[in-house]
């Protein structure tokens, strides 16, 4: 089993780190050259990708550390620009770890595809005739995607929906278990499959046939807990970097304002996983925030709470992800990463991804209890303006050392030090 504790990991450079990989997870010289060269995705191949292609855009990849998840390790790769999101995520993992890890489960891989209906002659009668044809409807949704169902999935019910004034209009959803596919493209062909005998039945006229994004029969979870002792330092006692993560949650919990910025933390570390998956991260997004606001206001989607000593914390959302097709067999990125990940199926990455979405939770809102989201961004923001600045190789370090100690973080000051250490005699 790989062992997802690597420390000192961030002290060492690149091509220490790939011999680490090397080591632990087998990567081939071949694995480890794709990782180091951003631009593995050759332009031939993007052009057959996206239409009017011209080029490759690179991002950085990191690895999320010290993940223990239903006794589990995992060493997660994440691709993301912003600073601090790998970090923070790591050092919470690893705080967790300590107290016996994440625990999380997820659903089984339930799309929902949409049929709309309008100028629907009788309700009661569309409503009857399509409850009698279920079995029709769904005999004739699967033969659109025999191979889904030889895997053991496929369509295997239907929801009658109805809706009145201001827009009149009854909608079939096609519940279909995608296995280990995010399955937009199968659950679209069994929604365009299904309309003409929907229009049969309902004597209406059918225009949308199309899965929906609010996943909510496809949802993971994750918990975690931690002793309030374990939170303690920079001057702040356990109990109130606690409390202080509670409240920021509660203030998350009836404030719309709050909830979009304590989400979009949420977001950081699930959406950095989905991409380095070769998922959707467009669609996560969407089923997230959707599901946030389900209950008619938007919400936190997660939840913190104090119990004898104990921080505890938990989170739900849907979760329509993927483990075989997309774009998960054509980058050679992110075979790469999936392989470091080690993951098989699509319900292990969505509990993987939502332990992620917990612990950067978790990150964000105890720096905010404490010393506040600015102090902890500080060093890697000052690395990004010494490197904006030109400033290259050895010296970034220095660089951004002494803007912090400058306490004035910009590309001009970065500037500034360049020039002072090249009149020192500093190379450059």
């Amino acid at each position: 089993m790989t062992d997802s504790r690597i420390p000192g990991f961030y002290r060492l450079d690149l091509e220490s780190r790939h011999a680490e990989l090397k080591a632990r997870l087998g990567l081939s010289d071949e694995e480890l050259s794709i990782l180091a060269n951003g631009a593995s995705l050759d332009p031939g191949r993007a052009d057959k990708m996206v239409e009017n292609c011209v080029g490759v855009f690179a991002l950085p990849v990191g690895l999320g550390l010290n993940f223990r998840i239903n006794e589990r390790d995992y060493v997660i790769p994440m691709v993301v620009e912003e600073p601090s999101v790998v970090a923070a995520v790591s050092n919470m993992a690893k705080l967790v770890r300590s107290h016996g890890g994440f625990h999380a489960d997820a659903d089984q891989g339930v799309m929902i595809a949409q049929v709309q209906v309008v100028n629907v002659p009788d309700k009661d009668d569309a409503l009857a005739r399509l409850r009698d044809a279920k079995a029709q409807l769904l005999a004739l949704a699967n033969s659109k995607n025999p191979n889904m169902v030889a895997r053991g999935g496929g369509a295997h019910g239907i929801e009658l929906r109805w809706f009145d004034e201001p827009h009149p209009m009854l909608v079939v959803h096609l519940l279909v278990d995608c296995v280990d596919a995010m399955g937009a493209n199968a659950v679209n062909t069994m929604a365009e499959g299904i309309a003409p005998l929907v229009e049969e039945l309902t004597g209406g006229r059918v225009y949308l046939r199309i899965l929906s994004n609010l996943a909510d029969r496809r949802c993971a979870r994750a918990r975690c807990a931690v002793s309030e002792s374990s939170l303690s330092g920079k001057g702040f006692s356990g109990e109130e970097v606690a409390e202080g993560i509670v409240q920021a949650y509660h203030f998350a919990a009836i404030d719309p304002y709050r909830a979009a910025t304590h989400n979009k933390g949420v977001m950081n570390g699930i959406d950095a996983v989905a991409i380095a998956t070769g998922n959707d991260w467009r669609s996560v997004e969407a089923g997230a925030h959707a599901y946030a606001a389900r209950g008619g206001r938007y919400t936190s989607l997660t939840r913190w709470w104090r119990r004898d000593g104990m921080l505890h914390g938990d989170i739900e959302l849907p979760m329509a992800i993927g483990t075989v097709g997309g774009s998960t067999g054509v980058h050679p990125t992110v075979g790469v990463l999936r392989k470091i990940l080690a993951v098989d199926s699509a319900r292990e990455l969505g509990m993987i991804m939502a332990a992620v979405g917990l612990a950067q939770n978790m990150g964000a809102l105890k720096a905010l209890a404490t010393e506040g989201i600015q102090r902890g961004h500080m060093s890697l923001h000052a690395r990004q303006a010494a490197l904006a600045a030109g400033v290259e190789g050895h010296l970034v370090d220095e660089v951004a050392s002494r803007l912090i100690k400058g306490g004035d973080i910009k590309v001009d000051a970065a500037r500034a030090i360049i020039a002072k250490l090249s009149d020192d005699g500093e190379p450059s």
